[in-house]
């Protein structure tokens, strides 16, 4: 039988006994029980184990977890293409991470001074990676394991000379300028003015998204006040309240 009992898996993987015993009572894994009482893991349970772990550093509740489990099979495919896609992101920001850092380390070790240029680059590598990190936390409690090949092909049709920097100062401007605007009417001239202004800005998300993904978008905003302390997002509670308002004044128009 291709399986291993219990002691062996915490061996294995590096879990203790006791959570592995505390998923089983949770209903999120399903060993086979010899009648000793002895619980095997088999392929089926090691893969369902699989998600619950990483949707469990996803940052989801085991409640979520047990919800978005229950009466599926695991995809595995899936899973591990989307561990393997996000270990390839980071494994490239650490590679251009470490260049600058090694470059810097040897003009210090030459004696050459480190000019202002190359020590705001270090500030901004090291607030990149810090800023990489909290988003990536952040979505991974909103989009699934399952649902991440999905973003990644997508995604990869944007165009190569997008500049991500410029995109994010015409979001926190448009969100600036709408929040100053605030309390506006949904249904006026200039409310529906900001919205056509946002759905063109949300253009080259847009043209590459699936509904899922949208969905995805949406339910990472509408949760807004549960991640806005750990990460600053681009526009405020307040101005998308406003502009999911001012969509739905257009569709009831």
């Amino acid at each position: 039988m291709d399986a291993i009992d219990i002691s062996e898996v915490a061996r294995r993987t590096g879990l203790t006994s006791r959570a592995l015993r505390f998923y089983e009572a949770r209903g999120l894994v399903r060993p086979l029980r010899t009648d000793a009482g002895r619980r095997w893991f088999g392929p089926g349970e090691m893969a369902r184990l699989n998600a619950v772990i990483a949707l469990k550093r996803a940052g989801f509740p085991l409640s979520a977890i047990a919800k978005m489990l229950e009466g599926k099979s695991v995809d595995l495919a899936r899973l591990v293409e989307a561990q393997l896609a996000e270990t390839e992101a980071r494994a490239a920001e650490i590679t251009a991470a470490r260049a600058l850092l090694l470059n810097v380390q040897s003009r210090i070790d030459r004696g050459e001074p480190i000019d202002v240029a190359t020590l705001c680059s270090l500030i901004r590598q090291g607030n990149m990676t810090m800023e990489t990190e909290n988003w990536q936390r952040i979505t991974d409690r909103y989009i699934t394991p399952e649902e991440k090949p999905e973003w990644s092909a997508q995604m990869a049709n944007v165009p190569a000379d997008f500049d991500q920097a410029d995109y994010s100062r015409k979001w926190a401007d448009l969100g600036g300028r709408i929040e100053n605007a605030l309390p506006l009417d949904p249904a006026s001239d200039r409310a529906q003015a900001f919205l056509d202004e946002w759905k063109a800005l949300l253009k080259p998300f847009t043209d590459v998204a699936t509904p899922a993904m949208m969905a995805g978008a949406n339910r990472l905003y509408d949760n807004m006040g549960e991640w806005q302390h750990e990460q600053k997002p681009p526009f405020s509670m307040q101005v998308w309240a406003f502009i999911k308002a001012a969509g739905a004044a257009r569709a009831a128009a």
